[in-house]
């Protein structure tokens, strides 16, 4: 495939004779990847089951390399379970570099699709907040029903500005994943689109606005807290570059060592323009090392760092429970009979706990959808089903190659085997596919028609 020739001509004179070796290797074909779903299963579990040909992947232990050049992944039930995100193998290393523990507060404030925003949650293991920002409404839509599909229950998915975030959210965070808008050309092997919209004027935008979000970043995180900064490019000016001219700005921030991460080859000073970088703590991924292409610097806030006062935490107003839903849940789902709600429109969510300080922000989710009484009788969401179906008292127990799994992806009833009567939660191999409701041995199908494979 021929590079766009201001791209080329750059390359070929910061890298010499290295630009065929790097860009140029005999399996130059895109790569495709699966990177699993740690809150619903265990990679060896998942390479074990899931029938197609794959290898680990050198870049994230809980990611694989697909080796089946006709994988269709949206059309394989653990797809649809929210087993596994299909990502390109080098896109799962980010998420993996920012040390994210259980009980943190996380931010990814360029979130959409959701594919490291997911190892996040897997990381966070539902302890703790993660913030899933999107700017762009479309995307940000998309990484909400991803994020559902997944099954995380501590998100918060916002469609903001940074720089909103940051003024409602100063110093709050733990730790921030900064996957920056890019100019792409890390994905000139696989879409013909960043090919087709490369030029100055977009690598002038994105390395303008990757700065923007950063600085923004550097309010939102709390003194001692790290950022993982990472692109899908290699352009200096978004790269080395961009965080050289960061550190500049915020001496407060360290460069962190990334040599030993395991994967990749060292960031290159000769990309830094004038200014002083350690660029070998960097971290780069080329198409010869068997992903698209990665940047990545891990950057750390001193402890002592100056930041503004935190927002103030209002105490939780929880919402009532109502009759209908107690019942429901005490039949369905008795863990959560004391889980607290909030009342959204005229249905009820389950929060995440702790839930963000009371700011105006526009918010998409905030925990998970219960569901809504009608006619008084609760009627629970397809969301419900997907984050705590495993934990569903009554469910109908499928496994990979039962037909009955591939009918109920296409909108069928079913017959009922393990569940019996009322509502009950679909899984395969233990992982949720919606919910049902039981009448007479078989299971109505409630699985969302936008969602099904219909061909």
């Amino acid at each position: 495939m021929p590079f766009p020739p201001l791209f080329e001509q750059r390359e070929r004179a910061l890298l010499g004779a290295r630009f065929e070796e790097l860009f140029c290797a005999p399996s130059a074909g895109p790569v495709r990847g699966a990177t699993v779903n740690l809150l619903r299963c265990t990679p060896d579990r998942f390479a074990a089951a899931a029938g197609f040909a794959m290898e680990p992947s050198p870049f994230c232990p809980s990611a694989f390399v697909v080796k089946e050049p006709d994988w269709k992944p949206g059309r394989h039930p653990y797809h649809h379970a929210g087993v596994f995100y299909a990502q390109e193998p080098s896109a799962a290393a980010p998420a993996a570099l920012l040390d994210v523990r259980p009980g943190m507060r996380v931010a990814d404030l360029c979130a959409a699709p959701g594919g490291k925003t997911s190892q996040l949650a897997a990381a966070l293991q539902g302890q703790g907040i993660l913030l899933a920002n999107e700017y762009v409404a479309a995307r940000a839509e998309v990484l909400r029903q991803n994020l559902e599909r997944m099954g995380v229950t501590n998100a918060v998915v916002t469609n903001e500005d940074t720089a909103r975030l940051a003024d409602a959210l100063p110093g709050f965070f733990d730790r921030i994943l900064v996957d920056a808008p890019c100019s792409g050309e890390g994905m000139f092997r696989k879409e013909a689109a960043a090919v087709a919209q490369y030029g100055q004027p977009l690598l002038d935008q994105c390395a303008a606005l990757g700065a923007q979000i950063l600085d923004n970043a550097a309010r939102m995180l709390a003194p001692g807290g790290v950022m993982v900064y990472s692109t899908c490019t290699f352009a200096p000016g978004e790269d080395e570059g961009q965080v050289a001219s960061f550190l500049d700005r915020h001496p407060e921030f360290s460069l962190c060592d990334l040599s030993d991460c395991g994967f990749g080859r060292p960031g290159e000073a000769n990309r830094a323009g004038n200014l002083p970088l350690p660029a070998e703590f960097c971290r780069r991924i080329w198409p010869a090392d068997g992903g698209e292409g990665h940047f990545m610097a891990r950057l750390q806030k001193a402890p002592d760092a100056p930041t503004a006062p935190p927002s103030r935490i209002k105490p939780r107003k929880p919402a009532k429970p109502d009759r209908e839903w107690l019942d429901f849940a005490q039949e369905f789902f008795p863990t959560l009979v004391r889980h607290p709600l909030t009342a959204v429109g005229d249905g009820l969510v389950l929060a995440p706990d702790p839930l963000l300080p009371a700011v105006s922000l526009r918010i998409l989710r905030a925990g998970v959808p219960a569901g809504r009484t009608v006619k008084k009788r609760f009627e629970p969401s397809h969301a419900l089903f997907m984050a705590y179906g495993a934990q569903c008292s009554n469910r109908e127990l499928l496994t990979l190659d039962d037909p009955r799994t591939a009918a109920w992806l296409r909108g069928e009833e079913i017959d009922a085997a393990t569940a019996h009567n009322g509502w009950c939660a679909v899984v395969v191999d233990g992982a949720p596919l919606g919910g049902g409701k039981v009448s007479s041995g078989r299971i109505k199908n409630h699985y969302p028609k936008a969602l099904r494979n219909l061909k």
